[in-house]
């Protein structure tokens, strides 16, 4: 099974579209257009197909099948009108800026805080033993090694990785993903519970 897939409202969500198979040849086309679902307003824009609801549909299609499963034990469905997850630019853009300049503004008050120019003179003074209003000396490389630091810190060089480890933000980006499935899947598997309780008690 899938750990994630997009479908489009008021589709039918086939095994196909969630789930990987191996089987026999005569077997396969029938089982990958097998319906699991078919998508209503009431889905909401997040569903969630479970294992056995999977293994459900295959029993009443193919009752003599063996079934085995890898993976996943469920599979969360993202219903989007393009089929696909669309980025939505402006508010790229917008969180593009404020991290820009909030990281600017961070780096700036660090530098005020601990008096950067003050340092960087007297660090310069030790060095030469002489005392300068501007001490480009210092001022350069420690702008250039910002930046390259920076570079290294994210695993970038333009486009380029520079090794094959993921960087902190990737990695904070995939831990945050991982935390949003499992709070969805929860509540969704709440809610299924939730209905199959009113549904027993009406």
């Amino acid at each position: 099974m899938r750990r994630r897939a997009v479908v489009r409202p008021k589709s039918v969500v086939l095994l196909g579209d969630v789930a990987r198979l191996v089987t026999e040849e005569r077997l396969h086309e029938r089982l990958r257009k097998l319906p699991l679902h078919g998508i209503t307003e009431k889905d909401g824009n997040l569903l969630l197909i479970d294992m056995l609801q999977v293994v459900k549909a295959i029993r009443e299609a193919e009752p003599g099948l063996i079934i085995e499963t890898f993976g996943e034990p469920h599979v969360l469905l993202e219903i989007s009108p393009a089929g696909t997850v669309q980025p939505r630019k402006l508010i790229l853009v917008l969180a593009w800026l404020l991290l820009f300049f909030g990281s600017g503004m961070a780096m700036m008050n660090f530098h005020a805080d601990v008096n950067m120019p003050a340092v960087q003179h007297r660090i310069t003074e030790l060095i030469t033993g002489k005392s300068v209003s501007h001490p480009w000396l210092f001022q350069i490389p420690y702008s250039i090694g910002v930046g390259m630091g920076m570079l290294l810190f994210f695993n970038r060089l333009l486009r380029k990785r520079l090794n094959d480890e993921p960087n902190p933000l990737e990695v904070e980006m995939f831990m945050y993903q991982e935390n949003v499935n499992h709070y969805v899947i929860t509540e969704e598997y709440r809610k299924k519970h939730d209905e199959r309780e009113e549904g027993a008690g009406g």
